[in-house]
This record gives C-alpha cells, sequence and structure tokens, in this order.
C-alpha cells in the first residue's frame, strides 16, 4: 500500500532509548476506504482515491452521495487522491488499516500550511528593511525599499517578492522517521513537525523503496 490520510492531533516529546528528549508531532490514522480507482482508459492516469471519517448524509450533496455509493460507501469527511503506476489489486470499497506502517520507516507528509494572513516583506521574504534609523529616517525599518525603474520599464515585474498573503500553500516535508505506532488508538507518533494546523488532515505516503 502507499500511505494512509490522518489528522494532526498536535506536538509533544518523548524520550528516546539513549535518554534524548525529541519533539514529535501525533497523527490519528482512523482506517481509510477506497473511493475511486482512476485508469488510464477513463481518466488518463492511474490513481486511487481514498476517504476517511463518516460523515452525516444531510450535510452531503446529490453527487457525492452517489459517488460514495457506488463504492459502497458512507459519506466521509476527507478525500484524497494517491498517483501512482497501477493500482490493479485494489477493490473498491476496500478498508484500509495502519497496519501498513512499521515502527522506525521513513514517510513524507504533506499537508496545507498555517495561513498567516496578510504579511509584510520583512516576515514574508526574510528582508532586512531599508537601513538603521538614522538622519531622521524613522519609518523605513520595515520597509521593502525601491520596487523597480520609473521610466524604463515603466512596470513591476511579475513575481516581485512583495507584500501579500502568507502561508495556506501545500507543503511537503520528506522522510519524516515514524517513532511509535499504537494500534489500540491509531496513533503515529512523527519524529519533527508538519505543517498544518491542529485537526487538519495530512497525506502520509510510504517511500516508494519501501
Amino acid at each position: 500500500m502507499f500511505g494512509l490520510i490522518g489528522k494532526n492531533i498536535g506536538m509533544t516529546s518523548i524520550f528516546l532509548d539513549d535518554g534524548k528528549n525529541v519533539p514529535c508531532t501525533v497523527i490519528q490514522v482512523n482506517p481509510c476506504y477506497v473511493v475511486q480507482i482512476k485508469k488510464i482508459e477513463n481518466d488518463g492516469y492511474f490513481s486511487v482515491q481514498i476517504g476517511t471519517d463518516d460523515k452525516k448524509v444531510n450535510k452531503t450533496n446529490k453527487p457525492l452521495l452517489g459517488h460514495f455509493k457506488k463504492a459502497g460507501l458512507s459519506p466521509k469527511k476527507k478525500l484524497l487522491e494517491f498517483r501512482e503506476s497501477s493500482f490493479s489489486s485494489f477493490i473498491l470499497g476496500e478498508k484500509i488499516n495502519m497496519d501498513i506502517f512499521k515502527e522506525g520507516e521513513l514517510v513524507d507528509i504533506k499537508g496545507v500550511s498555517k495561513g498567516k494572513g496578510f504579511q509584510g516583506v520583512v516576515k514574508r521574504h526574510n528582508f532586512s528593511g531599508v537601513g538603521e534609523r538614522t538622519h531622521g529616517q524613522h519609518n523605513r525599518l520595515r520597509s521593502p525599499g525601491s520596487i523597480g525603474a520609473g521610466s524604463d520599464p515603466s512596470r513591476v515585474f511579475k513575481g516581485k517578492k512583495m507584500a501579500g498573503r502568507m502561508g495556506k500553500i501545500n507543503v511537503t516535508i520528506k522522510n519524516l522517521l515514524i517513532l511509535k505506532i499504537d494500534f489500540h488508538k491509531n496513533l503515529i507518533i512523527l519524529k519533527g513537525s508538519v505543517p498544518g494546523n491542529k485537526n487538519s488532515y495530512l497525506m502520509i505516503k510510504k517511500k516508494k523503496w519501501n
């Protein structure tokens, strides 16, 4: 199996066998179900769509209800698609548990980072500001400075680092170590941090060579 959907519970720290205290993230991985299998003949590529966590029927629109009914499943809160070379071994409605992972394994975590809102260039792009407070310069400490010439080209080039909305983008953290797995509570403890807020959903992918 390729991976599962997990929910970010929060961060903590644990002691390793050598006595070191390391920061780690707790992820809840409830059973996932195969909702759709995409094939080259119909969709142009191979992938499998899986879902997790039940959702109320009265909060699901009719097209999605039909989508889940085709797989013989109840509505799910979160759907994610895993693209690989072939998924001939999967069956619609199949249940996938977290026992595909093991302690000591490396995984990739993909999620949506925390939104920071509208931020200036110092926080967004690590600018240092125009300079120190000298020669009567009292309000330029966090200014972006010049953004281009005036007469030629008489415009600002696309991609110029300026103030704007920060965060809320797809982020992938690679090679995170699984420190501990609790199969009774459906919990995975990873070394390090992961993108996103608490209770946000994450894509947990096994390394290709595992």
